[in-house]
């Protein structure tokens, strides 16, 4: 069984950082690419960031490019998001997710296997 725990997320004014973490744990965390979502209130599930199994390849919503860094650390079961220079509308539920089987990352929520349960970020302006 996968279970991924998502920490970090709270209050945080306008152009403030945080810096969000997910901890994996029931299988080979290095076989997964990983990537973070988020949901606001009424709106759909959004990607916001996928890194590789190794690390070596990263991919950003255009929403985010710039002011947000994903990173993993593979000895230790974990993906990390970096945000700064955080908005309002970056305000959100953020989860972290698991994709095994396959070096793409995507997108697309339904490609992905493992969800964490979310952890609530708030920006106010």
């Amino acid at each position: 069984q996968v279970q991924l725990v998502e920490s970090g997320g709270g209050l945080v004014q306008a152009g403030g950082s945080l810096r969000l973490s997910c901890a994996v744990s029931g299988r080979t965390f290095s076989s997964f690419v990983m990537g973070w979502f988020r949901q606001a209130p009424g709106k759909e599930r959004e990607f916001v960031a996928g890194i590789s199994r190794s690390g070596g390849s990263r991919y950003y919503a255009d929403s985010v490019k710039g002011r947000f860094t994903i990173s993993r650390d593979n000895a230790k079961n974990a993906v990390y998001l970096q945000m700064n220079s955080l908005k309002p509308e970056d305000t959100a539920v953020y989860y972290c997710a698991a994709r095994t089987n396959t070096v793409i990352i995507t997108t697309r929520a339904r490609d992905y296997d493992y969800w964490g349960q979310g952890t609530q970020v708030t920006v106010s302006s």
